[in-house]
């Protein structure tokens, strides 16, 4: 009786549950647990594997077990099926109990990628993005044929980008630039190949006055994108600030030739400007500062500042004066001359030391708004038809038609309760203003 009922129990022990007919895989995102080829020796435990993944893929988790288990007890090493395991806990929904099976695999074989596969998902499924990211990483870096973990990859990385990205932001926004650039630094050991991270950090770095450290972030986002364009206007605009014209100038005409824009030309033809006036006279470079503008001055303002309307006006006859041969703005204050915007003396003298008075500034303005006229008329009749009224400038006033038309167009103001005090010296600012904004029109005029 004793030896029948050890021989049934042999048979129970023996016997295997026949696979299902149905090929079904009901779990496409696990990656199957390879079987090297050092377990070749060890066929019970392989054989007992793939019957555990088909049982698994199947969705019959009981008998996956088993099989699992059974080949751990053949081959207590073999970590395909510690592997597998770990995906069975995964179908049941239990990542918390998968990892610890992934981990038994890994410190087998730390570079067993359906195990890193795993245990990326268990922490997914946990919330860990860090930590799946890293598990992901890894398997690629391992296998690289794994393109959908390649995606997820990607996937993982933006949303942590966007989270990062949201946080610098508002760094920025309460003024905490520290905070924001090294948020943005974790970004970019993130998602090192986005440029755009480098142009943003550029302008916490700006802010923070380090442009050296700008600088190189944004030439590294051109390193990466050879079309951005944002970049470069960027870096003109740091090298603009750093009083590097020349390199401003450079880059803007890169960007320039890649994205032609209105904003981006203003930009270029200001650095161009202001590399042509670095070379110019330090007399010329001191205007801006000027308490009191000269007659001399103001011709080289207007000369240099809006050469195209100083030649369109100039006349054929020429013009004498006697008095401007050694004086650094010679060659402007013809010119003005000739073109009629500033008059000499009957004496055939300029006086280029002697001051400009506000009523001086508003006709040679007015005579700059006439040869503009024939650019835009439209608005060249609206300024020539106000009438400006001032409190102590009259209508009859030889001064009154240019200051009238002066105001209307933009150029000059009026002080408090609408005086124009024809008889206030201009200051260097105060002309420096009055010719931006004829420049400015002459721009609107041309588009």
């Amino acid at each position: 009786m004793v030896v029948a009922l050890a021989i049934a129990a042999g048979a129970c022990a023996q016997k295997t549950v026949p696979l299902p007919n149905e090929s079904a895989t009901r779990f496409e995102d696990f990656v199957e647990p390879a079987i090297p080829e050092m377990f070749g020796s060890y066929p019970a435990a392989v054989a007992s594997h793939k019957r555990g993944w088909h049982f698994l893929q199947t969705g019959e988790f009981r008998e996956a077990q088993r099989e699992f288990q059974l080949a751990l007890k053949t081959a207590p090493q073999f970590f395909p099926a510690e592997t597998g395991l770990g995906y069975l806990e995964l179908a049941r929904k239990d990542p918390k109990a998968a990892l610890p099976h992934f981990e038994k695999a890994l410190l087998i074989n730390g570079r067993y990628a359906p195990a890193l596969v795993g245990g990326g998902q268990a922490f997914l499924a946990l919330g860990r993005d860090k930590d799946a990211l890293f598990a992901f990483q890894s398997a690629v870096a391992v296998d690289p044929s794994l393109a959908g973990i390649r995606r997820r990859v990607d996937v993982l990385q933006f949303r942590g980008v966007e989270q990062q990205l949201a946080s610098a932001r508002q760094a920025v926004r309460d003024g905490k630039l520290d905070e924001a650039a090294r948020v943005y630094q974790t970004a970019i050991s993130t998602s090192p190949d986005s440029a755009f991270l480098y142009r943003e950090l550029a302008d916490v770095e700006v802010k923070r006055g380090a442009s050296d450290a700008a600088l190189d972030d944004l030439q590294k986002a051109v390193s990466l994108d050879a079309s951005d364009t944002a970049a470069m206007v960027q870096i003109g605009d740091v090298l603009s600030s750093r009083g590097d014209f020349d390199g401003a100038a450079r880059w803007y005409g890169e960007a320039i030739v890649i994205e032609p824009a209105d904003a981006i030309e203003a930009k270029l033809d200001a650095a161009k400007a202001r590399v042509e006036a670095s070379h110019l006279p330090a007399e010329y470079q001191a205007i801006d500062n000027a308490a009191e503008l000269t007659r001399g001055d103001l011709a080289a303002l207007v000369g240099i500042r809006l050469p195209a309307l100083v030649q369109s006006a100039r006349k054929k006859d020429a013009v004498v004066v006697s008095d401007v041969g050694t004086h650094w703005a010679a060659t402007w204050i013809v010119a003005v001359v000739r073109a009629g915007i500033i008059e000499p003396f009957d004496n055939h003298t300029f006086q280029p030391q002697g001051v400009v008075r506000r009523a001086d500034l508003a006709v040679a303005m007015s005579r700059v708004l006439a040869r503009l006229a024939a650019e835009d008329p439209n608005r060249a009749r609206t300024w020539q038809a106000s009438r400006m009224r001032f409190t102590d400038l009259g209508p009859t006033h030889l001064a009154y038609p240019s200051a009238s038309m002066a105001v209307a167009a933009g150029v000059m103001e009026t002080g408090a309760n609408s005086t124009f005090q024809p008889s206030q010296v201009v200051t260097g600012a105060e002309a420096l203003t009055a010719v931006a904004r004829v420049e400015a029109l002459v721009a609107d005029a041309r588009k």
